[in-house]
C-alpha cells in the first residue's frame, strides 16, 4: 500500500511540475498565477455535490451517477495531495497518509439511487459539506492537515471507493490530466467531449477493458481514440 501511495504522490508532483513549473510549491505557477489548493478542494467538492439531485427546482427525480461521483472524489485527491506536498516530502507524507486510509464513515451513499433517498439528501451531503467547511479554515498546522485527510478517506468510505480503486482511478485521471495539458487544455484547444462522451468516460471504459494497463499504455490508448 505504501508503494502505491508514494507512486501517486510522485506522479502528482510530476504533473504539478509539468503544468505549473518546478517551483510550484512556492505558491505560484511558472506564469506567476497564484495557486490556492484549498480553494480547488472546496470547488471540486461543490462539483461533487452537484452530482446529487439536491435542487428543489430542477431535476427533482434525477438519479445519481456513482461512477462520476467517484471520479469527482479522485479530483479532490489530486488537490489534497498537492496541498500536502507543499509541506512534506513524498516519503514522509506517505507515512502520514497511511494512518488515515482506513477511516470509516457513518454515512453510506446508495450505489443505486431510489426515489425515497431524496428525503435523506441532507444527511448524504453532510460528509461532503464538512470537507468544504474544513477547506475554508485558515490554518495549515499538522492537526488541520490530518483532519483533511481523515475527512477525505471518510468520503471514500461513504461512496464505497476502496483504496485500490482510488489508486486505479487516480492513475487513470493523472494520465488524463497530462493528456489534456499535452493537447492544449490551458490554451482552450482541447476537446473534452468526443463522439458524445466526456473524456472521463473514455478513460474509465479503457480501464475497465484493460485491467492491468500502465501509465504509458493508457496515454497511448487515449491518443488513439482522441479526434485530433
Amino acid at each position: 500500500m505504501d508503494e502505491k501511495i508514494l507512486e501517486m504522490l510522485q506522479l502528482q508532483n510530476r504533473l504539478n511540475s509539468d503544468t505549473n513549473g518546478v517551483n510550484w510549491r512556492d505558491g505560484f505557477t511558472k506564469n506567476g498565477k497564484k495557486i490556492n489548493w484549498k480553494r480547488c478542494i472546496y470547488m471540486e467538492t461543490a462539483e461533487l455535490i452537484d452530482s446529487f439531485p439536491w435542487k428543489h427546482w430542477k431535476d427533482i427525480d434525477s438519479n445519481i451517477d456513482i461512477d462520476n461521483i467517484k471520479i469527482e472524489v479522485v479530483d479532490i485527491w489530486h488537490f489534497l495531495m498537492s496541498y500536502l506536498l507543499e509541506f512534506h516530502d513524498p516519503i514522509k507524507l506517505t507515512n502520514i497518509i497511511s494512518n488515515f486510509i482506513d477511516s470509516k464513515s457513518d454515512i453510506k451513499i446508495p450505489q443505486k439511487w431510489q426515489k425515497e433517498d431524496n428525503e435523506k439528501i441532507d444527511i448524504f451531503l453532510d460528509i461532503f459539506e464538512e470537507m468544504m467547511a474544513l477547506s475554508l479554515i485558515k490554518s495549515d498546522d499538522e492537526v488541520y492537515q490530518e483532519s483533511l485527510l481523515e475527512q477525505f478517506f471518510k468520503i471514500c468510505d461513504s461512496v464505497n471507493l476502496s483504496f485500490n480503486e482510488l489508486y486505479k482511478l487516480y492513475i487513470g485521471k493523472n494520465v488524463l490530466n497530462k493528456f489534456r495539458q499535452d493537447f492544449g487544455y490551458k490554451e482552450g484547444a482541447y476537446k473534452k467531449i468526443w463522439d458524445g462522451k466526456e473524456d472521463n468516460v473514455w478513460m474509465q471504459e479503457i480501464l475497465e477493458k484493460e485491467k492491468d494497463i500502465d501509465f504509458d499504455s493508457l496515454y497511448n490508448r487515449l491518443k488513439e481514440v482522441y479526434p485530433d
